[in-house]
Parts: structure tokens; C-alpha cells; sequence
């Protein structure tokens, strides 16, 4: 619908449904969390900066058995002191965002306890290729108090830069942007990246905390247009340092945590070259100026420091579109410092110019369509009060007005498949943005790879081939992708700003075997 048409209401509108139940969460209406209540009045706090990267603790392995990863994780509440004096009530894995590393090859067996008081939750291992009852969708909780294991294999071909966050119903964008997530890496057997350039996680979230410390309720703006925090942290942390000698190369692996934050991203003073994306490695190093990283992609570079002094990873605008007041400055915000001594390294072994192949997907045998788009219109749901339908209900509504975030015209439905699909088979979809902001769709379950963009009649393609599970798609523009999806039961394809994939952007494909 046109802009103009979807604002002028935005005034009258208030909160319903599962976002109403987010927002009294939020204002400690539920008792969770620690009984947060509204924050004070007066400035907001100032957050350190320049302090020593901290590296984000390591999950240890619990099994001696080779080609074995068994951990126990714990969702649990509890307090980050993000500024001085402050202790802020969060929601944390084993009281921290921890990091699972693994090998191509090894079976993972992960013990999951909810400690989250009345709150059921999820772990959904984001990108990975489990099967689709370890995935950890919303069709699949574990309540309040509740234990679950987790069990897959890691198959040959998987290494890559995933991470894992909650998906239970309705409940998913506030349990992440309190800060429920943690980083998976599977590496390969034989990595051609030389050692020597180090291997370094970097997982940007963004933070909004009041004059007493406590993260305050989300807005219908923040509904709207996903949560957008002030602070934007690195490994918890704002703008932290690290120290590198004059012609150090390192290996950087960025992880967007944020709920709606789009990053478009440069390293001031140093040069970056991408190496992979979210299915893990390229073909071939690709340099770049500059580069975009929307909600839950990843991407590693390496990064060269070759002058010396501060080299510093900075944001640029981007307009995603904005509805509604406080639209947020983008630009120039200081992420990362690095400094670079003037004594040079010795000399590093080169980038190998070839990093592995990626095979096309071939000629697919289905092609699907998937509009998205933004709704504001009457009841629809024969005048039952919006207070009263339950958590499949994705909408913000006023009076007889309602809005939603729909694929192909449909407001998500737990209880309903959108589409079937074989296992094994190719597919060419078809993603078209109607709406008036960028949506970052992210599918459960594969790897699917960009065919190409299209927008006001220009078609381009990508510069390189890579293996992707989140793609931003421009408004106004269609994006096509070929994927295939090898495990059978139900997937789910959603937008990646997580407060519209609860308003309703969001959908199910079941694959049959």
C-alpha cells in the first residue's frame, strides 16, 4: 500500500495481541525478567568505549570421544553491566553469548534447559542444515522450567558462520534483543586460509537502556519498524579496540545480531576483502570499499592494515525505509577501533586466490512466488476484539483498524501450511517487496543461492556465487534464489526484522520426503 495511506493512522494505533503481550512484558507485567519496571527519566547513560576486545567465552565440550561435541545451555535471566553503576537485566546462555565451535563431520548433542520464568523459548540453530525437529521452530517450545536435547550431525560441506537465537511464538524479538544469542562455527578439516591471519568473532547487537539501566519497553515504532537500540555493541561492547602490527592481516568474522539494524559497513585506513558469507566460504577473495550487512547475515573478511595510526569500522547511511517519527542517524557511528603500530609484521603468507567451488543448483522444477507486503485495514476476523485472539494473530490495531506485515497476502498462522515442496528437489523462488522498506528474508533449513535482482526493470546479478540463508530484498525490488531443501518436515521463511516476522511476516513450507 502507499506510504502516505499506511501513516496517516499510524497515530490512533494502538497495541494488541502478542504485541501488547510483548509490550506489558517489557514494563515487568508478566514477572519475568528480574521485574524490570519503566525506566527513570533523565539522560540516557554513557557507555565505555576503547577498552580491549573481550573474545566472546567458548562452550567446552563435555565429550573425550572424537568427532563428538556435547555441551549443556541454559536460557537464563540475569545482569550486564553495560555502564557504570548500572546493572541491566538480561536474558543470557549460561550467563553469557557463548560460542560453539565444531568440525565438518562431528555429531553435536546439546542439552537445552528454559530458565526463562513463565516464558516458553526455543533454540533455532540459524542456517544450519538439521533436521527440521531440531531446529528449534515455533511449531516445536520448550516451556518455562522445561529440559530438551538437541541432536544433528554436521555434514561435509557445512563449514561455515552460523549462530543460534530463540523462536518461540510471539516471543522471539524480545528474547533477542534482551539479549539471547550465541555464535556456531563449524570448520572444516582442511582450512585455506592461513593460520597466521588469526580467526576473530565480532557479533554486533545494538542496545537501548534507560537513566536507571533497564531496557525499556518497545514502541509502536519499534513494532513498526523493528527495534533500533542507541548503542551499537561489538562482542557487548562499545566501540572496543584491538591492537595490530603495521601490515597485519586478520581474519574477521561479523555476525549481525541486531533484531532490525541494517549496517552498511567500511574500515577506515585498512583494506577488506570478502571471503565468505553466510553458507561459509566464496570461491575467490573479493575486494570491497564497502559492504551491507542487514539483520542475521554474516560475513568474514580479511581485513589489511597497512597504515599505521587508528583504522576504524564505521557505519554509512542507508535508507531501508522509515515509518513513522525517529527515524535513527546511521551514519558515522564508530564500531571497532583498530591500532596499527608503526613497526611492521613480518611477512604473511598471501590469500590463496582460489578458496574452494561452489556448484550451481541446476535447472529447478518449481517456481514459487512470495509478495511481501504491509496491511492497514478493517477487521477482518468477524469482530472478535483483538484482545482476545491468540498469538498467531500478528497485528497492531485501533478501534477497526489493524496492521500487518503479510507474505502473499496471508498473516502468519501456526497452524497452517503455506506451501509443500519434495525433498531434494530444485526451486527457483521468487521474493517481491510490495512494502515501502527493505525486508531481510532469511529460510530455515538450506543454503540458497542469488540468481539475481530485479528493480524498475534493471536485472543484475550477483558478483560472486555464495551460499546464503538471509537476503536483503530492496523495496520495490524482486530477488530470485535456487535452493533445495534435503531434509523432509516443516521450514519456516520469514523476514529477519524480527518484530514483523511477529506481525505476521512469516511462513511455512512443509518438505515431504
Amino acid at each position: 500500500m502507499h506510504r502516505r495511506t499506511f501513516l496517516t493512522g499510524l497515530a490512533g494505533l494502538v497495541v494488541a495481541g502478542p504485541a501488547a503481550a510483548q509490550m506489558k512484558h517489557d514494563m515487568g507485567g508478566m514477572g519475568g525478567h528480574g521485574n524490570h519496571t519503566m525506566p527513570m527519566t533523565g539522560a540516557n547513560p554513557v557507555l565505555p568505549e576503547g577498552q580491549p576486545l573481550k573474545a566472546l567465552p567458548r562452550l567446552s565440550n563435555q565429550s573425550a570421544a572424537p568427532g563428538m561435541f556435547r555441551a549443556e545451555l541454559a536460557a537464563e535471566p540475569g545482569f550486564v553491566r553495560f555502564a557504570e553503576g548500572l546493572d541491566t537485566p538480561v536474558l543470557l546462555y549460561n550467563g553469557a553469548n557463548p560460542v560453539i565451535e565444531a568440525y565438518e563431520g562431528d555429531k553435536v548433542e546439546v542439552s537445552f534447559r528454559n530458565g526463562i520464568p513463565f516464558e516458553p523459548t526455543t533454540i533455532h540453530w540459524h542456517g544450519m542444515p538439521v533436521p527440521a525437529d531440531q531446529d528449534g521452530n515455533p511449531s516445536d517450545p520448550v516451556a518455562a522450567g522445561s529440559e530438551r536435547i538437541y541432536a544433528f550431525d554436521l555434514p561435509q560441506g557445512s563449514a561455515a558462520s552460523y549462530w543460534f537465537h530463540p523462536h518461540p511464538h510471539g516471543l522471539t524479538a524480545e528474547q533477542v534483543y534482551r539479549g539471547l544469542a550465541g555464535i556456531f562455527i563449524v570448520k572444516p578439516k582442511s582450512d585455506p586460509i592461513p593460520p597466521e591471519y588469526g580467526d576473530t568473532i565480532l557479533m554486533l547487537t545494538d542496545l537501548r537502556i534507560g537513566a536507571d539501566g533497564t531496557m525499556p519497553e518497545s514502541t509502536m515504532i519499534d513494532l513498526m519498524n523493528g527495534r533500533v537500540g542507541d548503542h551499537v555493541l561489538v562482542n557487548g561492547q562499545k566501540n572496543p579496540a584491538m591492537t595490530f602490527a603495521l601490515g597485519e592481516k586478520r581474519r574477521l568474522r561479523l555476525f549481525n545480531a541486531t533484531n532490525a539494524r541494517f549496517l552498511r559497513l567500511r574500515f577506515e585506513n585498512a583494506s577488506m576483502t570478502v571471503i565468505g558469507t553466510d553458507g561459509g566460504l566464496i570461491e575467490s577473495p573479493v575486494a570491497v570499499d564497502e559492504l551491507l550487512l542487514t539483520p542475521a547475515e554474516r560475513v568474514e573478511l580479511i581485513v589489511s592494515f597497512d597504515k599505521p595510526g587508528a583504522a576504524r569500522l564505521t557505519t554509512l547511511d542507508y535508507e531501508r525505509g522509515w515509518m513513522g517519527p525517529g527515524k535513527p542517524n546511521e551514519a558515522g557511528m564508530v564500531l571497532l577501533t583498530a591500532n596499527v603500530s608503526e613497526q611492521a609484521v613480518a611477512a604473511m603468507p598471501p590469500l590463496p586466490a582460489k578458496l574452494r567451488s561452489i556448484g550451481p543448483l541446476g535447472k529447478p522444477a518449481v517456481t514459487r512466488r512470495f509478495v511481501l507486503t504491509e496491511s492497514m485495514g478493517g477487521m477482518d476476523h468477524g469482530g472478535m476484539p483483538m484482545q482476545g485472539m491468540d498469538h498467531a494473530n500478528k497485528s497492531m490495531s485501533s478501534g477497526g483498524m489493524e496492521m500487518k506485515f503479510l507474505i502473499n497476502g496471508a498473516s502468519f498462522d501456526m497452524n497452517r501450511i503455506d506451501e509443500v515442496s519434495k525433498a531434494g528437489q530444485v526451486e527457483l523462488w521468487e521474493i517481491v517487496n510490495e512494502a515501502d522498506m527493505d525486508h531481510p528474508f532469511h529460510v530455515h533449513g538450506t543454503q540458497f543461492q542469488i540468481v539475481e535482482h530485479e528493480k524498475d526493470g534493471k536485472i543484475t546479478t550477483p558478483p560472486y556465487r555464495a551460499w546464503k540463508d538471509t537476503a536483503n530484498i530492496v523495496a520495490g525490488a524482486t530477488v530470485r534464489i535456487l535452493l533445495r531443501q534435503d531434509m523432509p518436515g516443516p521450514r519456516m521463511y520469514h523476514c529477519h526484522i524480527l518484530e514483523h516476522e511477529q506481525l505476521g511476516m512469516m511462513g511455512t513450507i512443509d518438505v515431504r520426503a
